[in-house]
């Protein structure tokens, strides 16, 4: 059976772009940039239906995922990176290694029902938080599969990084 999340990259993980944009997203100044950029990279999937990406041209695996305001009840949208195991895909609230989780994770615990845009198919999913040895082997499938600055991430922080798993409902 087919994953239900679709999936289409531009781009490559062989690009020349790939080690120097790695090496700059490790550094905290580099963290920052790519924070800042993420309302342009929010855009730039909207606008092509979760088609294309600013990180695209790195083949890097990026998602839209809408979730339930926890507070406001409002719809909120972040552009993701994203690993796959089975029919699954995850997501890691790293928030670039700072203290604070990231709003989307709060709103995924208060309201686990959410939207995946992926190559620009919508589907409805289910998040699930994971915790133990499942938590641990899919962090280190994004460190070794998505990209290592994840490893920097979790030594910025001394919180435990909230890591989900979307399934389709």
């Amino acid at each position: 059976m087919a994953s239900p999340f679709a999936e289409r990259r531009w781009g490559s993980t062989s690009s020349p772009l790939r080690g120097p944009m790695t090496a700059l997203a490790k550094t905290r100044v580099g963290s920052w940039v790519v924070r800042r950029s993420a309302g342009v990279d929010r855009r730039v999937l909207h606008a092509s239906k979760g088609r294309f990406t600013v990180l695209g041209p790195i083949g890097a695996p990026t998602l839209l995922l809408t979730t339930t305001g926890a507070k406001s009840g409002l719809s909120r949208t972040s552009p993701l990176l994203y690993a796959r195991d089975g029919d699954d895909i995850f997501v890691v609230g790293s928030n670039f290694g700072q203290e604070r989780h990231p709003a989307w994770t709060a709103n995924l615990l208060a309201n686990p029902a959410c939207t995946v845009n992926t190559a620009g198919a919508e589907v409805d999913a289910v998040a699930t938080l994971l915790d133990g040895p499942e938590r641990e082997r899919i962090y280190r499938l994004f460190e070794s599969d998505v990209t290592d600055v994840y490893s920097v991430y979790r030594d910025r922080t001394d919180r435990e990084i909230r890591v989900f798993r979307l399934s389709a409902s």
